[in-house]
């Protein structure tokens, strides 16, 4: 996400998700930390953790990054030294949203699958701490980038764009530090959390059934309804990260094995497309992961509601009371 971009479809597809990714992850945080949507303070913690990271990615990635590089491609920004502090930034978003969604899903699973460590495990204060972290242990990875990029070239003596340095692709611990990278995002997350979401769909089949065969013939499971929207929301959570993180992959394949490391848009166009297909993929789940989920619980659309319109319930109140 160091080079810059181009292209109609790109241009037009980064504002709508500033548009939309932006406002909707500042809804998810402050509806959130109200603490009036019937979640627990655990997942609270958890969610609005990974809303601003999304938060993070949406402003550095696609505000600072891609949409600068689109329609503001010599500003400041685009001198090397900020160039090289927005794509660390962009990473440690990433990173952190990436892994604050796998923290989750390991919490929701010890939470239905393992009632009695959840009781220790499944507590705000793990989650600030898990979070924490999540965010030091990235910050620190990521400020690595800075020392890995360079000038793209020089104008007047001012150092403009950034691009990889050469020592990047054949010095031992850069290569090494490229392949941690790549394996800890998003390799692993994949792993785990297809692992975590496998095991929680089973304990909570295995359970429908059990109480299904107790409760024959009584009223509706309550219960039973509630696991069915957890399965809900583990799927629509999980199946958005495989689904938009697979071109990514697909695009990681291919360079690693073709050894192609570089191109530009007037040569190699189906990797070039490919490329920015897999970067803007993976920047729609992480800046929108969270409210994938949250946008799925019922008393959470009932508080963003009321929020949007109290602005209108005031001004009614207002307006009857000059009137009266």
């Amino acid at each position: 996400m160091h080079g810059p971009v181009t292209g109609q479809l790109f241009a037009v597809i980064y504002p709508v998700l500033a548009v939309i990714g932006i406002p909707g992850n500042l809804a998810v945080i402050s509806v959130l930390s109200w603490g009036r949507c019937g979640l627990s303070k655990c997942i609270t913690c958890y969610l609005v953790g990974m809303a601003t990271s999304d938060l993070l990615v949406l402003v550095f990635a696609v505000v600072l990054n891609r949409i600068q590089s689109l329609y503001f491609p010599n500003s400041f920004l685009s001198i090397s030294p900020s160039c090289r502090i927005n794509v660390a930034l962009v990473y440690v978003g990433t990173d952190s949203s990436v892994w604050l969604t796998t923290a989750f899903t390991f919490d929701r699973y010890i939470a239905i699958c393992c009632g009695a460590l959840s009781v220790r495990y499944c507590q705000a204060r793990t989650a600030r701490l898990v979070a924490i972290s999540v965010y030091t242990f990235f910050g620190l990875k990521n400020i690595l980038w800075y020392f890995a990029l360079e000038p793209e070239k020089i104008v007047n003596n001012v150092p403009w764009f950034c691009v990889l340095t050469l020592r990047y692709y054949t010095t031992s611990h850069w290569i090494a530090f490229s392949w941690l990278n790549r394996v800890l995002t998003p390799c692993v997350p994949f792993l785990l959390i297809l692992f975590f979401n496998v095991l929680t769909v089973r304990h909570i089949l295995f359970a429908n059934r059990v109480r299904a065969r107790l409760r024959q013939g009584r009223m509706v499971d309550t219960e039973r309804n509630n696991r069915q929207k957890s399965i809900v929301a583990l799927f629509t959570i999980s199946a958005g990260f495989f689904l938009l993180w697979s071109t990514y992959l697909a695009h990681m394949l291919y360079y690693r094995l073709t050894r192609t490391f570089s191109y530009s848009p007037g040569t190699g166009e189906s990797a070039y497309l490919l490329q920015e297909m897999g970067f803007l993929l993976l920047l729609v789940s992480s800046s929108t992961n969270t409210c994938l989920y949250t946008f799925t619980q019922s008393k959470f659309k009932q508080e963003l509601r009321n929020a949007l319109l109290c602005p209108l319930r005031l001004s009614g109140r207002l307006l009857n009371a000059r009137l009266g």
